[in-house]
């Protein structure tokens, strides 16, 4: 995909923020990249996290575990559905996508605060979160108890 957008690995390392050796060894197959890491470069490459994932629906960052569920595509946007598990206390801090993409959550239990880093949303069961996710964003589970939701990410087409 890099090469295919004329961008040196130097440069993707650069823009994802990201070493150089790291996207050396994930284009190779010989690291195994956290879910930070995946979004950093998937934002810099202007996909959607889907495409790099390969058959493994289960996603792991420092604090999110996801199942992708379906992936729905049309001529301007492509859409992820997740199931998140975010362990209670715990906290994740994930990059900016590409411009205009824009996340969904819904939460079934547990305390979510999420959203841009500088303005996060607090919801609780039965209660649902949106932003744009083109900034960087957080997700914590506040209180005692794991929080179990869905999320639905929405990528425009560049």
């Amino acid at each position: 995909m890099r090469e295919e957008r004329s961008i040196s690995l130097s440069e993707l390392a650069r823009r994802a923020g990201v070493g150089k050796a790291t996207l050396s060894g994930l284009e190779n197959g010989t690291r195994n990249p956290t879910l930070e890491t995946l979004w950093a470069v998937t934002a810099q490459l202007g996909v959607p996290l889907a495409l790099v994932l390969g058959t493994d629906p289960v996603i792991r960052g420092t604090a999110v575990e996801g199942v992708l569920l379906q992936i729905f595509e049309d001529e301007a946007v492509t859409y992820e559905l997740y199931r998140l598990v975010i362990p209670a206390g715990a906290t994740q801090v994930s990059p900016a996508h590409h411009e205009g993409v824009t996340e969904h959550i819904t939460v079934f239990a547990g305390t979510l605060v999420a959203g841009p880093r500088d303005a996060p949303l607090r919801a609780g069961p039965g209660e649902h979160l949106t932003w744009r996710s083109d900034v960087p964003h957080t997700y914590s589970a506040i209180g005692d108890q794991d929080v179990h939701a869905s999320l639905l990410i929405r990528y425009p087409h560049r």
